[in-house]
């Protein structure tokens, strides 16, 4: 079994995604559906998948859980909530009566969009994290490396409440350096509540020159910090497609992982992310 921790779908006709601007980012502003994913997934090899939110709008939740609920690929469900809004514990438990309710598994916000670095330690969105761990989801952290330190108070404050560090924290990969962000990464990594997702890496990137050699130093600082039994793979699909096709995504991830032991690759690529998001 395999399983894919981390993708998105959209629909441009239903709601833009106002983060696709410029000629860089131009060959993702198009639809992507799980019409387009599920054939090149089950070519890869994929079994179950967990879609992640990408719109900080409360209509796309309740939208990508009835889409697992028809859908025999996805497993979870990673929506958005207003975590400052007071009465998040009544949303997280309307948004479980939805349709495809029970596919949630988790929450993420646009941490990485928000100019006060410390956001995640405001008094209102604590209270939200909270809501989270006690509706018993997980919280993914969409963060930038200059972030992680905030990431690190949250994640020590709330030991009950699971963290999930998508696509590494996104690591300076087109630049090639390694600190500050393996300081982060390996701060954040030590707190026995967060998990990262081996995701995002070919994004960041030099989409028309990276190589596996170009990922390895970051793949390898996290699998030193987490293990494989708290890592997860993810393609970032359609994201990823900028730099890779989904196949090529994956390839990579198991040669980055080839020198791990049988159960910890099937950690990395099936346990982690079942255990984690209760799948």
């Amino acid at each position: 079994m395999t399983v894919d921790a981390h993708h998105h779908v959209w629909d441009l006709a239903v709601r833009d995604q106002d983060w696709i601007r410029g000629p860089e980012l131009a060959p993702l502003r198009r639809d992507f559906g799980l019409a387009d994913l599920d054939p090149v997934a089950r070519a890869a090899g994929v079994d179950r998948t967990v879609l992640v939110q990408t719109a900080t709008v409360p209509e796309e939740t309740p939208e990508l859980l009835a889409l697992a609920d028809g859908s025999e690929l996805v497993a979870g469900v990673v929506g958005w909530t207003d975590l400052s809004r007071p009465d998040v514990t009544d949303e997280l438990a309307r948004l479980r009566e939805l349709p495809g309710g029970r596919y949630l598994k988790g929450i993420r916000h646009q941490v990485q969009g928000e100019s006060d670095p410390e956001w995640l330690l405001r008094p209102d969105v604590r209270r939200g994290l909270a809501a989270v761990a006690a509706a018993g989801l997980a919280y993914d952290l969409v963060v930038l490396p200059h972030q992680l330190p905030a990431c690190v108070r949250a994640a020590a404050d709330l030991p009950g409440l699971t963290f999930v560090l998508d696509h590494l924290g996104k690591p300076p990969v087109a630049t090639g350096g390694l600190r500050p962000w393996a300081t982060g990464l390996r701060a954040l990594a030590a707190l026995p509540n967060t998990v990262g997702k081996l995701s995002g890496l070919v994004t960041e990137a030099d989409h028309a020159t990276w190589d596996t050699a170009d990922l390895r130093p970051y793949a390898e600082t996290a699998l030193d910090a987490f293990g494989p039994d708290r890592l997860m793979f993810g393609s970032d699909w359609p994201v990823c497609t900028l730099a890779a096709p989904y196949d090529t995504v994956l390839a990579v991830a198991r040669e980055l992982t080839a020198g791990l032991d049988e159960a910890g690759r099937t950690a990395v690529f099936a346990t982690t992310a079942t255990r984690v998001y209760r799948l």
